[in-house]
């Protein structure tokens, strides 16, 4: 509770979210970098469901994709940090916004599954069944996350 405390009393932490103008951008920079995570994953999700993409390998499409991907959870991390800086001790106890975070974790793990396992999978005569669900656990995870990252302020009224 003291580091939330003093995290959301910090000075920067304060000026940055204390202004209207900085504080729309933030949220406009997590939500661009969310939109850069789940397209570029849901992109490679489909690809390897074999519903998008079929005439690009699998392995091309991962190695243009899979930049955006973690430049959009760069920006969606540290955007995300900052806003919950300004509210540490209600995010602290708040249960939906730690599902959220699970929920991101989860997604982060399949993506980085598939991402390792594309290029043996496209060697393969098809891409196996297991494959193809991983892929769907991934594009799961990744709607769920942001849904309950809209069920946080909505539910809860932090955000």
């Amino acid at each position: 509770m003291g580091f939330s405390l003093w995290l959301q009393r910090n000075a920067f932490v304060v000026w940055v979210n204390g202004s209207v103008v900085t504080a729309s951008s933030l949220e406009i920079i997590h939500y661009v970098g969310f939109f850069m995570v789940v397209g570029a994953t849901a992109i490679m999700d489909l690809r390897v469901m074999g519903v998008a993409a079929k005439r690009q390998s699998a392995t091309q499409l991962a190695e243009q994709v899979f930049p955006w991907m973690w430049t959009g959870l760069v920006l969606a991390t540290i955007s995300g940090f900052l806003m919950y800086a300004s509210d540490a001790t209600e995010y602290l106890h708040n249960s939906i916004f730690h599902q959220k975070l699970y929920l991101c974790a989860l997604g982060i793990i399949f993506a980085v599954i598939v991402r390792r396992n594309v290029p043996k999978w496209d060697k393969l005569p098809a891409i196996p069944g297991g494959a193809k669900f991983i892929a769907l656990v991934s594009l799961v995870l990744w709607v769920a996350t942001i849904l309950w990252g809209v069920d946080v302020p909505a539910l809860t009224g932090v955000g």
